[in-house]
């Protein structure tokens, strides 16, 4: 069932309120939104077994798990989901790593304008996900943009709409962000 743009907002304020089924109701609705989230989220990754299904479904799985969450529109909704797929990958890593018990490590120290190619998901993404923690200690917003941008890869437009900012907003904000990123994703 495809449901509306405008009943979204309204199905989200029932799930809000405890209804389980306005949530799947928007979760049904938005799920190719959400595929697409994952998609860009893990392409250019290989030989892992957390594919974009999985990563939509453990987001999912999140998302019901946590009585808390409030999606008041569309806008808490997305960003709600970009921090639930952070942390599946963010998990996803850690338990690689330990897998692997110590393999090749490096720090990520850039953080492409273009992100097509996304972050390893290994130990980059976990000192991305230290400094992204950081960085929401200092300025939630600019968190926010960053997860947007890179675990739910979203575009500039689509964050200024979500936001309810302009693009230039946008790109300021992921300016300082990445400013903030780099610096703390230096070695020593």
């Amino acid at each position: 069932m495809m449901v509306e743009e405008a009943d979204i907002t309204t199905l989200l304020a029932s799930a809000r309120g405890g209804d389980r089924t306005a949530l799947d109701q928007v979760l049904a609705s938005l799920y190719r939104e959400l595929h697409a989230m994952a998609r860009r989220q893990l392409h250019g990754q290989r030989g892992g077994t957390l594919d974009t299904t999985a990563l939509v479904h453990e987001s999912y799985f999140k998302l019901i798990r946590n009585q808390n969450a409030q999606f008041a529109d569309r806008a808490h909704f997305f960003a709600y989901a970009a921090t639930a797929m952070r942390s599946v990958v963010v998990d996803y890593a850690r338990q690689r790593l330990s897998q692997k018990r110590g393999g090749d490590q490096h720090r990520v120290t850039d953080l492409p304008e273009d992100i097509t190619a996304g972050i390893e998901l290994g130990e980059e993404m976990l000192h991305l996900d230290r400094a992204l923690e950081k960085l929401a200690a200092v300025d939630r917003r600019l968190a926010q943009v960053v997860e947007m941008r890179y675990f739910a890869g979203l575009s500039e437009t689509q964050i200024g709409e979500l936001m309810d900012c302009s693009e230039r907003t946008v790109r300021r904000d992921w300016q300082k962000a990445r400013l903030f990123l780099l610096a703390e994703l230096q070695p020593g």
